[in-house]
């Protein structure tokens, strides 16, 4: 078997102190790629250096909703030039978190929106996180499904936390559905339904340990 983890932050200064030992560890362990996704501009940048330093590394660059407040006119074209390194295959972390609420949603919804219009003219898949405030409160998937419903993007749901229904819908829509440690939490059967009843082909392994 193959394996790639499609989510995993790496250049965080958690690692600072063993990432070579990690990095060892994984790929002893049959891991042959990995994929780091930007949270803002200088995560972006620290992903594609440890993707130089090493040929399995890839990375996805884009500002996560949780930093959506240091978006300004420059962030497009910062994130253009970061893109056309030839490691760069993605654009991502990039959606909707009603959780934290770190950035007003109307900025959350403009900052998400310019960086799949950059998506859409790079060709470039996307990473897009979503998060709500509480399980009963869909809203958050439900906002980010219309938004991607408008566009021609595709890419991987990151950490999918909805139902079966909100599953075909992301199908539907061309994206993966990506899967990260609360599918083993004892209450999260819903989320087990929905991995069952997924096409393998369609399932991304996902660390995000942070």
């Amino acid at each position: 078997m193959n394996l790639t983890d499609t989510h995993c932050h790496l250049d965080f200064r958690d690692y600072q102190n063993d990432r070579d030992a990690v990095l060892t560890r994984a790929w002893e362990a049959g891991l042959e790629r990995i994929l780091i996704p930007g949270i803002d501009l200088q995560t972006s940048q620290a992903a594609i250096e440890l993707a130089d330093k090493y040929p399995q590394i890839f990375v996805a660059v884009g500002i996560h909703p949780n930093s959506a407040t240091v978006w300004d006119v420059k962030s497009v074209e910062f994130l253009n030039e970061m893109a056309a390194h030839p490691k760069v295959v993605a654009i991502g972390e990039i959606g909707l978190d009603y959780y934290r609420r770190r950035a007003p949603k109307p900025l959350q919804r403009k900052v998400f929106q310019e960086q799949l219009n950059l998506a859409s003219q790079l060709n470039l898949p996307i990473v897009v996180h979503t998060r709500n405030a509480s399980p009963d409160d869909r809203s958050c998937i439900a906002d980010t499904f219309e938004i991607l419903a408008e566009s021609q993007v595709t890419g991987v749901l990151h950490s999918f936390s909805g139902n079966l229904i909100e599953a075909e819908q992301c199908l539907d829509l061309g994206f993966y559905i990506g899967i990260t440690g609360p599918v083993t939490y004892k209450k999260a059967v819903e989320l087990r339904q929905v991995v069952a009843a997924v096409p393998l082909g369609k399932l991304l392994v996902e660390i995000d340990l942070l």
